[in-house]
Order: structure tokens, then C-alpha cells, then sequence
């Protein structure tokens, strides 16, 4: 088991609390002995127990070694490194990883937003949409960027299925019921997403 520290004390992210483990028991669908395994596995990787944004874009590049990743790769770590300290611990890292390998289609939309939601203002513009989108391009070396494929028809594309205000402003809730029920946005905005016929049912009632 982890060990318990005083709360007033600064943690050492080498170590996995009593309260780390419970609450990835909770949040995750990982057992104790898959946590543990997970966590002896990220200290064998990152022996300080900080994943590091340059760590982080090296393993991304494993990937896409035909693409940049760079862009890409630090609109992710930033929703990654959820207390925004500049690197992400073993808990940041196995609740993404957890969501990008067991989350349900919402929460998948839902890291898809923080990635969009740099200033984590719970709000998404065409400029934020436009750097993500350029990014999905280098990601995948995709050079097609001309005509309806230019990311600034995509965005008029995204902003007129999705922005029903009109305002130019996409905030949380917008971009997941949005993604939920327009497979093409989905494909544009979160193409990493899947979603099964019974979610598209249950979403859909």
C-alpha cells in the first residue's frame, strides 16, 4: 500500500499514498495490484516521479514518428498536468490514461475540451480551435490544407453545427452534447473517440 503523509507537508511524487491509491481505486477501473504495477512501471521510466514535458514528447514521438508532435504534444501534457506545476505525477498520468483506455464517450469529449481549453477558462474560441486543428496536421503529417481540408474552414465548419448562440464562444457542455450527436464533428474535433451503438442510443433519447 502507499504511505500516508501529513497533509502539510510536501509530497514526495515519488510515493503512492493510502489516499493516492484509494482515490485511483475509485476513479479508475484499475485494481490495486494493476495501480501498483502501473505505478512501479511510471517510477522505472521516471525515477523522480515527474513526468517532464520533454519525457513526455519523446514517448508521443514513439507514435507518430512520421508526424511533428511536438504542437500536439503540449496542448495534451498541459490538460494532462492538471495543477499546472510544469510536469504530471503518477495520479495525473493514470487518470488520463485510464480515461483514454476505459472512459465512456463523455469523458473522452471531456479531456478532448481540456485540451482545446488551454487557459482552462471552461471555454473554447476559433483561435483555440484553429491551433488544435493545425496540430492534428502535423501530428499526422498531413500537408492536405487547402479548400474545405484549410483549418480555418474546418473551424466555420465546427462553429456552425456546434455554436448555436452564435456567440463565437464553445464552452464545456456545447462541445460534448455537440460531439455526442454529430459523428462528423466528432471525427474533426476528437477523432481519437469511439462510440458504440449503444451509446449512440443512450445518448440519443
Amino acid at each position: 500500500m502507499g504511505n500516508k503523509t501529513n497533509g502539510t507537508e510536501k509530497k514526495d511524487p515519488t510515493i503512492l499514498t493510502d489516499e493516492d491509491l484509494q482515490m485511483l481505486e475509485v476513479s479508475t477501473q484499475y485494481t490495486t495490484e494493476e495501480i501498483l504495477g502501473w505505478h512501479a512501471g511510471f517510477l522505472k521510466d521516471c525515477p523522480m516521479g515527474k513526468l517532464d514535458r520533454k519525457q513526455f514528447l519523446r514517448v508521443y514521438k514513439r507514435f507518430y514518428p512520421e508526424g511533428k508532435a511536438a504542437k500536439y504534444c503540449n496542448f495534451v501534457f498541459k490538460a494532462f498536468d492538471t495543477d499546472n506545476n510544469n510536469w504530471i505525477d503518477f495520479t495525473e498520468f493514470l487518470l488520463a490514461v485510464s480515461i483514454s483506455q476505459h472512459g465512456n464517450l463523455e469523458e473522452k469529449l471531456n479531456l478532448a475540451f481540456s485540451i482545446y481549453d488551454q487557459n482552462r477558462d471552461g471555454e473554447i474560441n476559433r483561435k483555440d480551435i484553429v491551433k488544435i486543428i493545425e496540430a492534428m496536421y502535423d501530428l499526422a503529417n498531413d500537408e492536405d490544407r487547402i479548400g474545405h481540408k484549410s483549418p480555418n474552414k474546418r473551424v466555420e465548419l465546427i462553429m456552425r453545427r456546434l455554436n448555436k448562440d452564435k456567440d463565437d464562444i464553445i464552452v464545456r457542455n456545447e462541445f460534448i452534447e455537440g460531439c455526442i450527436r454529430d459523428e462528423l464533428l466528432r471525427k474533426i474535433l476528437a477523432p481519437n473517440t469511439v462510440i458504440s451503438d449503444d451509446q449512440a442510443t443512450k445518448f440519443n433519447d
